[in-house]
């Protein structure tokens, strides 16, 4: 909501990615009407579409194969803006930083697609548990590994991307990144507050 009233604010629009919202999307539309375009489709099919951004949210697939490509996505659309946007995420920490987590398989090519069971998951046991956190989700079977997590895929990313770009994360529970541009003066600013902050 805080990022709608802003967006109302300040003339702006939020793309809102979800395939199967469970908000009440009539009563945002009534509120926020032209500030708020809701798309009900996986991000991998609407990023490519939005014309520019200046912020993105990523807190949806919890896998590498997304988020990396979520990236991707984020990047070219920058190489023709000459801008990489600021990025924030969510689950850059236990239990996804380091373990993929799909809520529809079959949207994963299966060479991304690490072996997974609706099994729940315990601090420092790679192996999944019964009972556990999450054990009614489409859990990988174990984590660290190649390719495996959200943030490895943030981290794949930044070794080949051509930006300068610098990540913060938090230490909190799931955990909070911030991926920021290292080159203009606005972005510099920005980093200023986010050191101040303590990330």
């Amino acid at each position: 909501m805080k990022i709608l009233d802003y967006c109302r604010k300040t003339n702006g629009t939020a793309y809102i990615i979800d395939p199967y919202p469970k908000f009440d999307v009539d009563a945002l539309k009534k509120n926020y009407h032209r500030h708020m375009k809701l798309r009900s489709l996986t991000s991998l099919n609407v990023l490519p579409n939005i014309g520019d951004y200046d912020a993105v949210l990523i807190d949806g697939d919890h896998n590498w194969y997304t988020v990396f490509n979520e990236l991707s996505v984020i990047e070219r659309r920058a190489k023709k803006t000459e801008r990489f946007p600021l990025v924030f995420f969510h689950d850059t920490e236990w239990p996804y930083g380091r373990r993929d987590m799909y809520y529809m398989p079959e949207t994963i090519p299966e060479a991304y697609r690490k072996p997974y069971e609706p099994k729940g998951m315990w601090p420092g046991i790679s192996d999944l548990v019964e009972g556990g956190l999450n054990n009614h989700l489409n859990n990988a079977l174990y984590e660290h590994g190649e390719k495996n997590g959200v943030l490895t895929a943030i981290e794949d990313f930044l070794k080949k991307t051509s930006f300068n770009l610098t990540f913060h994360k938090a230490l909190t529970f799931s955990g909070l990144g911030i991926l920021i541009s290292s080159n203009r003066k606005k972005d510099i600013k920005i980093k200023k507050i986010i050191k101040r902050s303590g990330l």
